[in-house]
């Protein structure tokens, strides 16, 4: 860890970034600006890039769109789903029901296909859902749920919506950049991510990469002004990367030199070794010590992991937290419903060194708030 970071962040987004990044802000832009116009370009083209590295028909393109990457989830629902459509969604954790929450506040009718916080999505139950019904248009489902860390079968879950000629939109926050995958290859026609999320930028925009054909047949479709997706799209398209109403400026030249910095690590199959060894490291030394993880290992994504509270009263997660940001680390209270849990990530500018140091001060935290694990 740099000695001049005040604290890692091991948590889902906002994470931990490069000085390169923090710096990059340090610099004022006007939104009519050419060459910060030029910069959104860029940045709409390289995203592209990486969801669907063999574009060469131009089947796909992006809009990006102010606010946390809920914004870009309502956006997406809110405007490419018409008023006499369908959803099926698939839920297994919070981010899951908060595509229920936004489909219901957008008066969205929808079919939900709900699982247990720790069962990954089950394709047979889609596809019973898909045949049962033939008056739903769209499915929708998490990719990487970070409830608890559980990777979704988005691949096979959309190659059933395009069996039954379905419109597929995935939610991969916190997965796109971080764990390899083309749109082809999941049968998207729409994928929403995140700056702060694996790419390594900050808070502050979301993005959509969406079948162009599918987008272009959207107009008029959205429920809101400000989150019209097609709108922001054809405004970033005619006007070379301009944005509707204001950009973050600031956001937008540090997610750029993110996907410089993603180019020069290697790309994301690079990032992804990184991430999963990270992941390794920390799974293997967390169960030394004596934590057990909520998921069995097969369920795990490299994103984040959610450990069980030990059953001694002297573990509070307040206690845990608090003796782990002494040392520098931040980890993330737990979500899930049925059990006491707390989670650490391993996305960002963090590294397998990292991932050591902080098993010494976990080891350290442990013993200082006299935690016992049992037998």
């Amino acid at each position: 860890m740099d000695d001049d970071i005040p604290y890692l962040l091991l948590t889902p987004g906002p994470l931990t970034t490069s000085k390169s990044v923090k710096q990059v802000m340090m610099q004022d832009f006007c939104t009519w600006d050419n060459d910060y116009n030029s910069i959104v370009t860029d940045i709409r083209e390289r995203i592209v890039a990486i969801a669907q590295p063999d574009d060469s028909s131009n089947e796909f393109t992006s809009v990006l769109m102010q606010g946390s990457g809920t914004f870009s989830v309502e956006a997406t629902l809110g405007s490419v789903i018409p008023r006499d459509g369908k959803l099926l969604i698939g839920a297994n954790g919070a981010y899951g029901k908060r595509i229920v929450q936004i489909a219901e506040r957008l008066q969205i009718d929808s079919v939900v296909v709900e699982h247990p916080e720790i069962e990954a999505i089950s394709t047979s139950r889609v596809d019973e859902a898909l045949t049962n019904d033939s008056t739903i248009t769209h499915v929708a489902m998490v990719h990487c749920e970070t409830t608890t860390g559980l990777l979704n079968p988005v691949e096979e879950i959309g190659a059933i919506a395009k069996k039954h000629g379905k419109t597929y939109i995935v939610d991969a926050m916190s997965s796109f950049g971080g764990i390899e995958m083309t749109m082809n290859q999941l049968a998207a026609d729409y994928l929403i991510s995140s700056a702060n999320k694996c790419v390594q930028g900050v808070p502050g925009f979301g993005f959509v990469i969406a079948n162009r054909q599918n987008l272009q047949q959207t107009k008029g479709f959205a429920r809101s002004l400000s989150l019209d997706l097609y709108d922001q799209w054809q405004e970033m398209e005619a006007k070379g990367g301009k944005w509707r109403y204001t950009s973050p400026t600031h956001i937008v030249r540090a997610f750029s030199q993110a996907l410089t910095e993603l180019d020069e690590e290697g790309g994301v199959a690079a990032r992804a070794k990184r991430y999963v060894e990270n992941q390794r490291l920390l799974a293997d030394g967390m169960e030394q010590i004596g934590f057990q993880m909520l998921l069995p290992r097969e369920l795990h994504s490299p994103i984040i992991t959610s450990f069980i509270w030990p059953n001694d009263p002297a573990f509070t997660f307040e206690r845990m937290y608090a003796a782990m940001k002494s040392r520098r680390f931040v980890i993330y209270p737990g979500k899930v419903s049925q059990a006491d849990t707390f989670r650490i990530g391993n996305i960002g500018h963090v590294f397998p060194a990292d991932i050591e140091q902080l098993l010494v001060a976990i080891r350290e935290a442990v013993n200082e708030l006299g935690i016992s694990f049992g037998s």
